[in-house]
């Protein structure tokens, strides 16, 4: 029985990016056993996934890892993450292995000299390229993300009756600053938006969230801090549209086939993390400011504005957000 390593360490949009290769390697791959190495901080993400066999997780510098992992003889590793930590746990492994290409210098040309030169190619094509050898290919499924039952919410009893029709999701969590809406446009959404909101978010969102359910009283639901990963997704399941950063619940969207408005500050879809659909799949849109001369800033995110205007996120125009929403809310009723 073969048996494979699959490792991605972080975040949890990128774990969930990585679902498509699990799928495949289990569905392609006679009688295969599937590994799977992260955090123990993201171990909700993938508990309910039925194909995976095992899931491990890694401490830095923890030798009783590399000791289970070593026991379990693996054939092949898979390395989704493509890192120094990463490299040293294939090093002590001695197994054969794949990885992708990270496009590292492609990435630096387009945020220091605005040069683009990375491929028109999603991120999860990139993995099934590097996986190509062992004969498994994308099945043009997209993500999966697999709720755990008692996550499920019921939004009969959840939410305010007003709420219970329908509404749309607006994420306003992200892992950096400069990706995310500020307070005002925020503010703005909330209030060109037509339909019941559901606000979505970390512990870390909770006070931002309080600010639009008190501005908007009657329009805005604040569950930011009060719901875990699953219990997220459960709502986002049942909504008619998503309004995301770009962060991992916009990943879990997808994986949810939901109609998603996806919003761009500082980063860039051209780095391939925009969300990932099968085709002729539900439509998303993705609302950016384009041709601002100095974004990207980073490939990954910063705590505020390098440049001190943030113009990527203060000139989105929160009037295209809506008038979206109405088209994808009207089409689901």
């Amino acid at each position: 029985m073969p048996r494979i390593l699959v490792i991605r360490l972080s975040s949890i949009g990128d774990i969930v990016l990585t679902t498509p290769v699990i799928r495949c390697l289990k569905k392609q791959i006679k009688d295969t056993e599937i590994h799977f190495l992260t955090k123990k901080s993201f171990s909700d993400v993938l508990a309910s996934n039925p194909y995976i066999d095992n899931t491990f997780y890694w401490q830095d510098n923890s030798p009783e890892i590399i000791r289970q992992l070593k026991t379990n003889h693996y054939d092949y590793i898979v390395d989704l993450h493509k890192n120094m930590r990463t490299w040293k746990i294939k090093s002590r492994l001695r197994v054969k292995s794949y990885s992708f290409e990270k496009l590292n210098i492609e990435k630096w040309l387009l945020v220091n000299f605005k040069i683009n030169k990375l491929p028109h190619k999603h991120i999860v094509d990139r993995y099934f390229d590097a996986i190509q050898p062992l004969g498994v290919v994308n099945d043009g499924q997209g993500l999966d993300f697999f709720i755990n039952p008692l996550d499920e919410i019921d939004i009969s009893t959840y939410l305010p009756e007003t709420f219970r029709k329908g509404y749309t999701a607006l994420v306003i969590g992200a892992k950096h600053a400069t990706k995310q809406l500020p307070l005002s446009k925020l503010m703005e959404v909330c209030k060109k938006v037509s339909h019941p909101i559901v606000v979505l978010g970390g512990f870390e969102d909770r006070k931002t969230g309080m600010e639009l359910e008190k501005h908007f009283p009657e329009k805005v639901f604040n569950a930011c801090g009060k719901t875990g990963i699953g219990q997220s997704a459960s709502l986002i399941r049942q909504c008619n549209v998503v309004i995301t950063h770009d962060t991992g619940l916009m990943h879990i969207a997808a994986a949810l086939r939901k109609k998603i408005i996806s919003v761009w500050g500082n980063t860039v879809p051209e780095f391939g993390m925009y969300p990932y659909l099968p085709k002729n799949s539900t439509p998303f849109s993705i609302v950016e400011v384009k041709n601002l001369y100095c974004r990207p800033c980073t490939k990954i995110g910063y705590n505020k504005c390098p440049k001190k205007h943030f113009r990527c996120m203060m000139e989105i125009d929160t009037g295209n957000i809506a008038e979206l929403e109405s088209k994808y809310y009207s089409s689901n009723s």
